[in-house]
């Protein structure tokens, strides 16, 4: 399996360079030369597997044996999921009126992106201890991206993590399941801005080629083509949980719906449809309604500014990837409200936002919506729909720990800071690993492993 940058002008790279690159050298993405198709008798064998067995088949049909031998590969997966809590890793909570939740959120941070960041940490982990090489993964987050990067790297010897969140715009418990990691390898910014305005330094640092290349950056933001990969399986596994069955001619259709940001998800979602999953899919978006504009009007035009909404994670407009929905904060606090009236079910307002869509667009198809995060991570969101927040004992203790941040100011030239902090950052492993001027020294470039 080859991979290509979406702009053509980065030549063809495997998975462990695609892994460590980020973007392309030409700015692009990178993406595999060709999608893999999948017929009906794999599907039927598919079927009935568990998430943890799908993750695994599709993962062996991106990254091959020699890189990854398939025994290892399984091994890194089951590593990944250890710590979930839900025994399935996923789980499908089907509610009244044909509402099929697929809760996404089981993993450490209760955020979809634990599911793809710990697999990415443990495939970044293999590499790098065979290699005995470092690097610096720099990350933007508008809220659970952060920490779900910091968990699946939090204390590894090889890896230093540079993470800016906008200050005042994530939920406190989204800030603090960041700011409270306080392992050395670990550094949070909190950056006066928005999620936009955060990414502009960051692009920054990964255009200045020599400094990158220097300090083997690379990004765990959605432009990795690990995590897309990792999350076509929740399509797979919703499609197989809500079809009624795979004996008619053809494969009955499944509606997906998924809240979307940055457009990570709803990606994985069009490699699974290219790959021959029969699912129509469904972008469903708050009142930072790009996507939706671009998808019905052909309007990808930027707004004046990005709206702060209780979707907090889908507060972006330059998304990185197509029915769609938009859905006002009266809309997402008006779902959360009746699936919890009919349900007894705490919706985040993420999911809530693919939940409205459902209750407004009633459909024989089968459906099933995504869930990316758990209601507890929105305790304002909760109280401001006039319910009651359930609030699990982790998530409390978080308030009473120690936290640790370095403020980023309007003015001050940000990627100026994270280029000090990431110079001392590399200095500080290098004397650690008695490295340090040593000769032959290899380097993990944006497009891979090269010497020194």
């Amino acid at each position: 399996m080859e991979y290509i940058s979406t702009r053509g002008g980065a030549g063809t790279v495997d998975f462990e360079r695609t892994l460590f690159s980020g973007f392309a050298s030409d700015g692009g993405l990178f993406m595999p030369k060709r999608i893999p198709s999948l017929d009906r008798d794999t599907l039927w064998k598919w079927s009935s597997l568990s998430y943890p067995e799908l993750v695994k088949e599709l993962c062996s049909l991106f990254i091959t044996a020699d890189l990854v031998p398939r025994s290892t590969l399984s091994d890194l997966i089951d590593s990944a999921f250890s710590r979930f809590r839900h025994k399935d890793v996923v789980h499908l909570s089907r509610l009244k009126d044909g509402l099929n939740i697929l809760e996404l959120w089981h993993g450490v941070t209760y955020a979809f992106k634990d599911l793809s960041l710990s697999c990415t940490g443990q495939f970044l982990q293999y590499f790098l201890e065979k290699r005995q090489k470092h690097v610096t993964v720099v990350v933007g987050t508008s809220g659970d991206t952060g920490s779900s990067a910091i968990e699946s790297v939090r204390g590894q010897k090889n890896m230093d993590i540079f993470v800016l969140l906008p200050k005042g715009l994530c939920t406190q418990i989204q800030e603090l399941q960041m700011t409270t990691v306080i392992e050395d390898n670990i550094h949070i910014f909190a950056a006066h801005g928005n999620s936009d305005e955060i990414d502009v330094p960051i692009k920054e640092l990964f255009a200045d080629v020599d400094f990158a290349r220097k300090y083997n950056l690379m990004s765990l933001n959605s432009v990795n083509w690990s995590r897309i990969m990792v999350q076509i399986a929740h399509h797979f596994y919703a499609y197989f949980q809500c079809a009624p069955s795979l004996n008619t001619t053809p494969l009955p259709v499944v509606e997906i719906v998924v809240p979307t940001g940055g457009g990570g998800n709803i990606t994985a979602g069009c490699i699974a449809q290219k790959m021959g999953l029969p699912i129509r899919l469904v972008a469903v978006v708050n009142s930072n309604d790009i996507i939706h504009r671009t998808v019905q009007h052909g309007d990808f035009s930027l707004s004046e500014s990005v709206k702060p909404t209780l979707a907090s994670a889908m507060d972006i407009q330059l998304s990185e990837t197509l029915r769609s929905c938009s859905a006002s904060d009266e809309d997402i606090m008006r779902a959360m409200r009746r699936c919890w009236e009919e349900n007894h079910y705490l919706l985040c307002p993420h999911s809530a936002v693919a939940a409205h869509y459902h209750y407004s667009h009633p459909d024989s198809m089968p459906r099933c919506c995504l869930a990316p995060a758990s209601a507890v991570k929105f305790q304002d969101a909760v109280l401001r729909a006039g319910l009651v927040p359930q609030v699990p004992p982790e998530i409390t203790a978080l308030t009473a720990m120690e936290t640790r941040s370095t403020p980023l100011q309007r003015g001050q030239d940000w990627a100026q800071v994270l280029k000090a902090r990431i110079e001392a950052a590399a200095q500080r492993w290098e004397t650690q690993s008695g490295r340090l001027g040593s000769p032959g020294q290899r380097e993990i470039t944006r497009q891979g492993i090269t010497q020194a």
